[in-house]
């Protein structure tokens, strides 16, 4: 763009910005209403007074009623300087274009205080500024003598009387506002304090609650992987010396658990380190590349899908479990899922580890706006991981579940055994 067409560009910009609106018009408050209405009774008063007394030329006599109407006009209408400051600096205007200049005061100060209002409230950027401009040359022209001349200005006299007050008023509206602006500007730091306060305070609740639900994950991870990888050890030492082949096959169960415990803990705590790798990542990398292993690649965490995997492994060691779905099997968020698979991988650690002996069963229904899961175990006596627990696996289910709205309900069945039930709402996977 050379400089001949730029400068018409940036006129057609500022042409653009003075006729589009600069924000919409105020709504006043009730106290503005009051302020605005007293401000223009008080002049309306004074403007009345003046306009009777002696101070209005008696050549002027046979046009009192036209000039009253005019001063009435030109003080009432400020009452709504704030709504509609634009209409109301016209009337003023035009009332101020209609007063002698030997009375020009009677609308003189009524014309400064709408075109204030007008330059502040009125979103209309170009009629203002006409509008204004009108005003100023009214204004220069008022109480002149001689011919008209509108680049001489001659401001109205004050009458003696009101000296006090135009002196008092400003000194009176500036402590007012001052101290305005100082409850202002400490209940802004009282919220802004609380405000700070409320986000701490949230932050470490979220910190809290981060804690309890990594706590959460370990312990469905752990518990279940070292309880049946105990199991199948201590069955392993007891028929090492008889039957060697099955020994291996429970060290083998053995070190698969070890495997699968391994892997979900790298799932838990690669969500929690999304970054770079670090020196000992690489180094654990290098590991795996000597052992002629890959590093595998963070995986989701289980789902439904993987429950006939985990009552696998509960089989391979030796805790017969049945797996039954009724229902559409459908996808569900992944939240859902997984808080249904720690379910029923804590239900069966338990089993293992309070029921030995005890055979298994696991019920997965889809309803239409429910999931319902259900195992249950015919009874034992505990295992010898029994002593392990600390009582907070139900307690963890119950609060994974109340994240979706479910509810937990654990008891032993009336002719023996556990039971362990969980419902949670279905919603749409849009609303989750």
């Amino acid at each position: 763009m050379t400089v001949g067409e730029e400068v018409p560009a940036r006129l057609r910009r500022a042409a653009r910005a003075l006729l589009r609106p600069g924000g919409l018009l105020p709504r006043p408050t009730g106290q503005q209403r009051l302020v605005d209405a007293a401000l223009a009774l008080v002049l309306t008063f004074v403007a009345m007074q003046y306009a009777w007394g002696d101070g209005y030329d008696e050549a002027h006599r046979h046009r009192m009623t036209d000039l009253v109407l005019v001063v009435f006009l030109a003080s009432a209408s400020l009452a709504w300087r704030r709504r509609y400051p634009l209409a109301v600096l016209w009337i003023v205007t035009v009332a101020m274009a209609l007063t002698p200049d030997d009375v020009a005061r009677l609308t003189f100060y009524s014309c400064v205080i709408a075109a204030y209002s007008a330059a502040a409230y009125s979103p209309h950027r170009l009629p203002t500024l006409a509008s204004l401009t009108v005003a100023i040359v009214l204004i220069s022209r008022s109480g002149a003598t001689g011919p008209p001349n509108p680049y001489a200005y001659v401001a109205p006299t004050v009458p003696t009387q009101y000296v006090a007050l135009f002196i008092s008023a400003p000194l009176v509206v500036a402590a007012i506002g001052l101290r305005t602006w100082k409850l202002r500007a400490a209940e802004t730091h009282t919220r802004l304090t609380a405000v700070e306060n409320a986000r701490t305070e949230e932050l470490h609740r979220a910190v809290e609650h981060e804690r309890a639900r990594i706590a959460r994950e370990l312990h469905d991870v752990v518990t279940h992987n070292v309880s049946v990888m105990v199991i199948q050890a201590g069955a392993a030492r007891k028929i090492m010396d008889k039957s060697p082949d099955r020994a291996r096959e429970a060290l083998l169960a053995v070190e698969a658990g070890g495997r699968a415990a391994m892997g979900e803990l790298r799932d838990v705590m690669g969500l929690l380190r999304m970054d770079l790798p670090t020196e000992t990542d690489a180094g654990a990398e290098q590991g795996f590349e000597r052992a002629g292993a890959e590093p595998e690649s963070l995986a989701p965490q289980p789902g439904l899908d993987r429950l006939e995997a985990l009552v696998g492994r509960m089989c391979g060691a030796g805790v017969p479990v049945e797996l039954t779905v009724s229902g559409t099997p459908r996808p569900l968020s992944p939240g859902v899922e997984l808080a249904a698979y720690r379910v029923v991988q804590e239900a069966l650690t338990n089993t293992v580890k309070h029921a030995s002996g005890a055979d298994a069963r696991v019920q997965v229904s889809y309803g239409e706006d429910e999931l319902h899961v259900e195992v249950t175990d015919t009874g034992g006596r505990p295992g010898p991981a029994a002593a392990t627990g600390n009582g907070r696996g139900l307690i963890g289910l119950r609060e994974r579940l109340s994240v979706y709205g479910g509810t937990l309900r654990t008891g032993p069945r009336p002719l023996g055994g556990y039971r362990v039930q969980a419902r949670i709402p279905l919603l749409p996977l849009g609303d989750l």
